[in-house]
């Protein structure tokens, strides 16, 4: 129907168990309930809408996997592992980069870079206890972030966009839920 909205739901997954008390487990299970609940949202979307977007600010709901590929990449690859990551925030040439969709980024290659970082980030966090401290940091009069801090910085990152991402995604095509 012409000028008609669809108005779908998206069924909610279930969150971590409510009788969950290990810190731990609770931090990156619910990381993860968030990791999939991003792409959850972005199911069904059209290119289009993936690619358009819906506030001022403009960023599109694509780029915002790409900057939380890159949110994982910086904050457990480069500042909590140490690893040697040549450019933290995307292509140095691109005002914003981690915002920017580039020539070459498509939905695939942006949620592949997205699931490599997450596998990456798992993967650093389940060999480190929650008190190891950051190797790399650039903030010399603040002290360096323990894994706990840096997981649930990465919590509170998710559950801000995921916020935003179901405003625009029901901007979008009606489509509401986690």
């Amino acid at each position: 129907m012409t000028g008609e909205r669809v108005h779908a739901e998206i069924r909610v997954p279930h969150e971590p168990a409510t009788d969950l008390a290990d810190p731990a487990r609770l931090v990156v299970e619910y990381l993860d309930f968030y990791r999939d609940t991003l792409l959850r949202k972005l199911d069904g979307m059209s290119e289009h809408d993936l690619r358009t977007s819906r506030v001022p600010s403009g960023w599109t709901p694509l780029a915002l996997v790409k900057h939380l590929a890159y949110v994982e990449l910086r904050w457990l690859r480069w500042c909590f592992a140490g690893e040697e990551v040549e450019h933290p925030r995307g292509n140095p040439d691109v005002r914003d980069a981690e915002w920017v969709l580039e020539e070459g980024d498509t939905f695939e290659t942006v949620t592949a870079f997205y699931r490599e970082q997450c596998e990456r980030s798992r993967k650093i966090a389940a060999a480190a206890d929650l008190a190891d401290v950051a190797v790399s940091w650039e903030a010399d009069a603040i002290p360096r972030p323990t894994l706990a801090w840096i997981l649930f910085h990465l919590v509170q990152e998710y559950a801000r966009h995921l916020g935003q991402l179901d405003v625009v995604r029901e901007l979008s095509d009606g489509v509401v839920g986690a």
